[in-house]
């Protein structure tokens, strides 16, 4: 099966951020292919996603599945790289930017690469509140092999998400075991009976403004304006999504205003003045210049 890409999409950046911590384990990548593994009405698919000329070529090791099924898997890698988003407008206005126009040269072509499944987007936005990357990673890492499925494939294990059916049947021990703190634990169940009992689903959200869905998804514990922001940039691509608190943010422009302190969020907001409608892809060009 073949995708056709954009002009303003680069493979390789991409892969840069899929490649981000060796504790990974929703996807592998091998040399310069990814493998992902999803779940479609109770059938396990693993497929292969490549690059060649101006085209992502995507390849099932395993078995070729329906018609049906590859539609559904073109969708959800044109979701996983924001094939779909016209760049252009933005790399107009960071072309005039002190900020952006440098990084925007450096990795040209580079996506938000998403998370399609809004349950996993929130899920992980909670592991990662207010604790290092590589700890957020150890954490999903353990929560990821415990407690999700997976399928063996030539000596090789490929794992999905744990599902919120079989996380509300979990304790806070359960939780605790593999090294959560209490609120981390209490969110994450509380997240997976939202979604159980239809509190919230992905589907409730579409087609909302980033206010509305922004204000649905605060009325979850433990989802603040960061982790709601996060969550509605990665899983929807709100352009406009602004994780205002985000640490990442926060370093990044120390560096590029030349600060010997922390920037309030009030000098972040004024930065981000010139970047309305785009905050997602500002965001997600300061983050990469760490």
């Amino acid at each position: 099966m073949e995708i056709s890409l954009p002009p303003e999409f680069r493979y390789k950046e991409c892969l840069h951020f899929l490649e981000r911590s060796p504790r990974e384990l929703l996807h592998k990548v091998e040399g310069e292919a990814v493998y992902k593994l999803v779940n479609y009405e109770g059938e396990k698919i693993l497929f292969k996603v490549s690059s060649l000329d101006s085209k992502l070529i995507v390849d099932f090791p395993i078995a070729e599945p329906s018609d049906e099924i590859k539609r559904k898997i073109e969708h959800y890698i044109i979701e996983w790289f924001d094939l779909d988003k016209d760049l252009k407008p933005f790399y107009a206005m960071a072309a005039n930017d002190p900020f952006l126009s440098q990084l925007t040269k450096q990795y040209y072509g580079y996506r938000i690469v998403g998370q399609p499944d809004l349950y996993e987007s929130l899920v992980w936005a909670v592991l990662g509140q207010q604790i290092n990357l590589s700890f957020a990673y150890t954490l999903k890492q353990q929560f990821v092999r415990e407690y999700g499925k997976k399928l063996v494939y030539a000596d090789k294990e490929y794992f999905l998400f744990p599902e919120p059916g079989i996380v509300t049947h979990l304790t806070m021990e359960d939780l605790l075991k593999i090294k959560f703190s209490r609120q981390k634990a209490r969110y994450t169940i509380g997240i997976s009976e939202a979604f159980l009992d239809g509190t919230i689903s992905k589907e409730k959200l579409k087609g909302l403004s980033l206010v509305d869905a922004k204000e649905k998804l605060m009325k979850i514990k433990g989802i603040g304006n960061w982790t709601a922001n996060y969550a509605l940039m990665k899983t929807f691509r709100y352009p406009d999504a602004f994780p205002l608190e985000d640490a990442g943010i926060s370093n990044a422009l120390r560096t590029f205003l030349k600060l010997d302190r922390k920037p309030t969020l009030d000098e972040i907001r004024e930065v981000f003045v010139k970047y309305k409608g785009w905050e997602a892809y500002a965001t997600l060009y300061l983050w990469r210049s760490l």
